[in-house]
């Protein structure tokens, strides 16, 4: 099989990395990379030579990610930078986020995706309040598996003692399905490879756990939902009467005679067939694309939610969500948004500020008068049209919305459904 087809037929794992300015964040980034062979060799030469530029003594792998002169030169992150790489194993795209409290926002769009979180402790510095933060945004975003990365294990000699303390402190943090691995993403020990000097620690190394971690498991594969983003009808003659509805299965698994309930509408039918270019399936699951075909010639619209009869999610006109706001300007009672999730859009009104998370102590401050850039809060929307939605900790997809500015069509926030009223 050729590589472009192996790698097609590989598994994807969607990661997100977070962690303090200075926790190596990007150098663990940059050393998976070398150290898998992604890299071109006219990169790894500029890298080496500015790293001699700068009078490092090492090759900084670092400047693999930071590709933006201005993070160079102001040494953070500012955005969230996507990078792909393979493996025999697994294909990965990861999300490189930055660390500051006034890039939140960047935070939950890199995490809003992922299926893993890898947040990064200096061994120097312990846990520290955006070590907590970030496993507090890993928490609410219901990323299912985390990785605690403690870095830096050189510079305290390769401490089985400090590396206990640190992952004590680890434990309070609520975070699900989570794995600490001590590290040093400078020098490259258990990265990609087994450190001979920490022979205490008997866990696998970074990328062995990341190609071997079971992702199906934070999947909904109970309760089936399937948002329609495209009503099919080709207009050749010979299919004349072909009608099916493509889009991402959201939820559950899909299969040819399984009974299905067509929502907002509440009209009820069944599955004829799912299929794919190549053909018909036995069987779908999250998160394959596909298209259904349905027994009876139904009314059914793009932004429509097909789903499962006896287990069905709420059609709903009111919701309360928590929302991180994204726009500089604030979000204010009775403000007029849209409302994008799955493939329905709808107009709200923000009828209720209910709480803001505060940053320092992640406790909820009631009844803010706005919520400002980079807040974390709980709000009630008022919808002129209902959605279907289900409540974010039971599927991250028919449970999550952006908000729209309908002046500019700017995306002003991100919200997880807590939840919703008829």
């Amino acid at each position: 099989m050729a590589t472009s087809e192996a790698a097609r037929e590989t598994e994807l794992l969607r990661l997100v990395t977070c962690g303090s300015v200075d926790d190596g964040k990007s150098t663990l980034i940059g050393r998976l990379l070398y150290d898998t062979k992604q890299i071109f060799v006219d990169q790894l030469e500029h890298i080496e030579d500015v790293s001699r530029r700068r009078g490092h003594g090492y090759v900084d792998l670092a400047l693999l990610t930071d590709g933006l002169r201005a993070e160079r030169e102001q040494g953070i992150t500012i955005d969230v930078a996507y990078r792909g790489f393979v493996t025999p194993k697994r294909r990965f795209q990861l999300a490189d986020a930055p660390g500051h409290v006034q890039y939140t926002r960047n935070m939950v769009t890199g995490a809003s995706t992922a299926e893993l979180g890898i947040v990064l402790v200096d061994a120097r510095q312990g846990v520290v309040e955006q070590t907590r933060r970030h496993a507090y945004i890993l928490s609410i975003l219901r990323v299912p598996h985390a990785v605690v990365a403690v870095n830096k294990m050189d510079l305290v000699d390769w401490s089985q003692e400090r590396f206990d303390e640190i992952a004590a402190e680890l434990d309070a943090l609520g975070l699900a399905d989570m794995v600490v691995i001590p590290i040093s993403a400078l020098q490259g020990d258990n990265v990609v490879d087994r450190s001979e000097k920490m022979p205490w620690y008997d866990g696998p190394p970074l990328l062995e756990y990341l190609e071997t971690v079971e992702i199906a498991s934070g999947r909904d594969l109970d309760s089936r939902r399937f948002p329609v983003q495209w009503v099919i009808r080709p207009r050749s003659d010979e299919h004349h009467d072909f009608r099916g509805y493509a889009g991402q299965v959201a939820g559950g698994v899909w299969g040819a005679g399984d009974e299905v309930v067509v929502l907002p509408a509440g009209l009820r039918t069944q599955v004829e067939s799912v299929e794919t270019i190549d053909g018909p399936l036995e069987a779908a699951i999250p998160p394959m694309s596909v298209t259904i075909r349905l027994a009876d010639d139904v009314d059914v619209s793009r932004g429509d939610l097909l789903a499962d009869p006896a287990d069905p999610p709420g059609v709903a006109r009111e919701l309360e969500a928590r929302v991180c706001w994204m726009s500089e300007r604030p979000l204010e009672p009775r403000a007029r948004l849209a409302v994008k999730q799955t493939s329905r859009s709808v107009r709200a009104i923000a009828d209720e500020l209910v709480s803001r998370i505060d940053v320092h102590t992640l406790e909820d401050v009631p009844a803010p008068d706005s919520l400002g850039l980079n807040d974390i809060g709980v709000v009630r929307l008022r919808l002129s049209e209902p959605l279907c939605v289900d409540p974010y900790e039971e599927n991250r997809t028919t449970g999550a919305f952006v908000l729209i500015d309908e002046s500019s069509n700017e995306t002003v926030g991100a919200g997880m459904v807590l939840s919703a009223s008829p």
